[in-house]
């Protein structure tokens, strides 16, 4: 079987993480957890990281580490924070040539405020985003791909033309729907149709269809994709393609440093299997170990895993659908 190209399309992120013993605290009233700064003071830090982020990119480093053709369309600027996250990518091994910089563009920038146990604020500013309609956005690296995965471009037109696009050339597309789509569930829907593979947590899926239990969601979700992957963050995970479910808890047990990230390890690490041949049990143990190793580490990307690691079994369950 040949090496599969896998499109990544979606914003990329300059993170910086700050960490403070005694500055961030995590407070709670009436159920709402929140973290309360000061006015007027400066508070002293322990920690500054800085990491580059966003979901598409943080996928297409999964697929490079993992020994696959990882391609990034986008649209960046030439201000630090894009020029700090093209070189990243590279460093990686990710083709960026479908990439355009432009100074009409800017990356997006996140601060993230870190908790202990791996809880985090963060704060955004969301860059300079193509629409739809821009001409600089290169779509045509999806026409010879095998693959795409796409998540949160908060842009529902935009996203219908690239899982249209991908349909027209035979090019199979993993979704992880976000924000502004989850927020359209009948028009998500209608795109489902051109979509292989939905993942998505709980609460995301019960958006999209009725149900109470994980298999209740991955069950329903079927009617829409072939295979649907619904987690459930510390409680594991269900992955069904319609013939076989796969009941996953926790692939360790670890000490969580920082989630950020976790959720985009876990998909393109099944997608970096799955598109492979690998089966739903392989891609799922896979993607459980992915996320595992990348909590442990401050940052989305640090911890993702290279090709050839040792892998251990899980808990898990495999049965007819």
């Amino acid at each position: 079987m040949s090496v599969p190209t896998i499109v990544t399309i979606g914003k990329a992120t300059q993170d910086v993480f700050l960490k403070s013993a005694s500055a961030f605290d995590q407070l709670e009233h009436k159920g709402v957890k929140y973290e309360q700064l000061p006015v007027g003071q400066k508070l002293d830090l322990d920690e500054v990281v800085f990491a580059t982020g966003g979901n598409v990119t943080n996928a297409a480093v999964t697929f490079a580490r993992q020994g696959l053709h990882s391609k990034y369309s986008w649209c960046i600027g030439s201000d630090v924070a894009s020029e700090a996250i093209l070189q990243s990518l590279d460093k990686e091994g990710v083709d960026t040539s479908g990439v355009f910089q432009s100074d009409d563009f800017r990356a997006s920038y996140s601060v993230i405020l870190m908790l202990e146990g791996g809880e985090r604020t963060i704060l955004n500013y969301k860059g300079t985003m193509p629409t739809a309609d821009s001409s600089e956005l290169n779509l045509s690296v999806i026409d010879d791909a095998d693959w795409i995965y796409v998540s949160a471009l908060n842009d529902m037109d935009l996203l219908e033309r690239i899982v249209s696009r991908a349909a027209e050339h035979g090019t199979k597309v993993m979704l992880n729907p976000a924000g502004v789509e989850l927020k359209s569930p009948e028009k998500l829907k209608g795109l489902l149709e051109d979509v292989e593979i939905l993942t998505v947590n709980k609460e995301e899926a019960q958006m999209i269809v009725e149900g109470e239990s994980l298999e209740e969601l991955a069950r329903h979700g079927n009617h829409y994709c072939p295979v649907v992957i619904v987690s459930d963050g510390p409680n594991g995970a269900i992955a069904s393609d319609g013939k076989t479910i796969i009941s996953a808890g926790m692939y360790e047990d670890v000490p969580v440093v920082d989630r950020t990230g976790g959720g985009d390890a876990f998909g393109s690490g099944f997608l970096s299997y799955y598109a492979q041949g690998k089966s739903l049990k392989e891609s799922i143990i896979f993607a459980s170990a992915n996320s595992t190793s990348v909590v442990q580490q401050v940052g989305a990307k640090e911890g993702i895993l290279h090709k050839g690691v040792a892998l251990h079994d899980m808990p898990l369950t495999e049965k007819d659908f």
